[in-house]
Formats: structure tokens, sequence, C-alpha cells
């Protein structure tokens, strides 16, 4: 749907599903690992989390050379059945986000942000029905980029602590 419409947003929240599974199943891999080794994990994944801020920085030198406001319903529509499927996500994760480190961790943050994320693409679907321009979308991606990079930021803190405390193997 982001191809299609021209959306930025969309396409940064696309590669957050992207990372989002990427995370999941290493997080599924690594729960029954030593401390030391989630750790590593941990730090590897905050890596990971940094893929939709470049997904966002290449799709938005895209959009800027061609300025198309994207379609404002699809917008809507889009972001409105990802914030169904990641609220769900998110409350399922919630009860587990302190166990396991930072893996687990990752996961809520991961889904909360999406959560966030899909309600301003919401906002900035019916901004763009309003007022007709590639910024409300645009805004909204800079916004999601920088959700991504804070949680690679608060992962990669985490691990980093895991790392230093735990025993060597």
């Amino acid at each position: 749907m982001a191809l299609r419409i021209g959306s930025v947003s969309l396409l940064a929240d696309s590669a957050d599903f992207f990372e989002d599974a990427a995370v999941n199943l290493l997080i599924f891999a690594a729960l029954g690992w030593s401390a030391r080794a989630r750790a590593r994990a941990g730090m590897a994944m905050a890596g990971v989390l940094l893929i939709p801020a470049l997904a966002f920085l290449w799709t938005l030198y895209r959009k800027l050379a061609d300025p198309a406001a994207p379609d404002a319903l699809q917008l809507g529509l889009t972001g409105t059945g990802a914030l169904v499927v990641n609220l769900g996500c998110a409350f399922l994760l919630a009860r587990h986000r302190t166990q396991a480190g930072s893996l687990t961790k990752a996961a809520f943050l991961s889904a909360r942000n999406d959560a966030y994320a899909n309600l301003a693409i919401i906002a900035a679907g019916l901004a763009t029905a309003r007022w007709p321009s590639i910024w409300p979308d645009v805004v909204v991606g800079l916004g999601v980029a920088a959700m991504n990079l804070d949680a690679a930021r608060e992962v990669w803190t985490a691990a980093r602590e895991e790392h230093t405390e735990a025993p060597r193997a």
C-alpha cells in the first residue's frame, strides 16, 4: 500500500514490520541462551531497529524528488488496520517486558512504538485529507524514524548493561 499511494510514513512503518519479525524470531531463538549470549543478541537487535530509519531516509529522498501527496483515505485506513494489530501485540507483550532483559524489552518497545506510529499515520491521513500535501506524511515518517532510533538506543543500553553484568562463560 505504501508504494501504491506514495506514502513515506507507511513505507517506514512497513520496514518496521519487517524489523519486528526479525526481532521476534531472534527473541524466540535466544530465550534459552545464556545471559551473556542474550545480551549479545540484544546488541545485534539494536542494529536491526535502525532498519526503518534507513528505509525512511531512502523514501524521503524519493518523495522530495516527486512531491505528490499520498491518498489520504488509504493512508488513514491502512494506519487503522495496522493499529489494531499492533495494539494487540503490545498488550500481549506488556506483561513480559521485564522478563529476559533486553530481548523482551525490545519486543515490547517495538510493538508500543508501532501503535504510536499508527496513530500518527491516521492523523497524517486526516491532515492530508484536509490540506493535501506531502508534509503530514513526511513529518510522521520522521517521527517513526526517531522512535526507532530511540528504541535502538534503549535496547543497546540495556544489552550493554546485561553483557557487563553477565558471568563470563
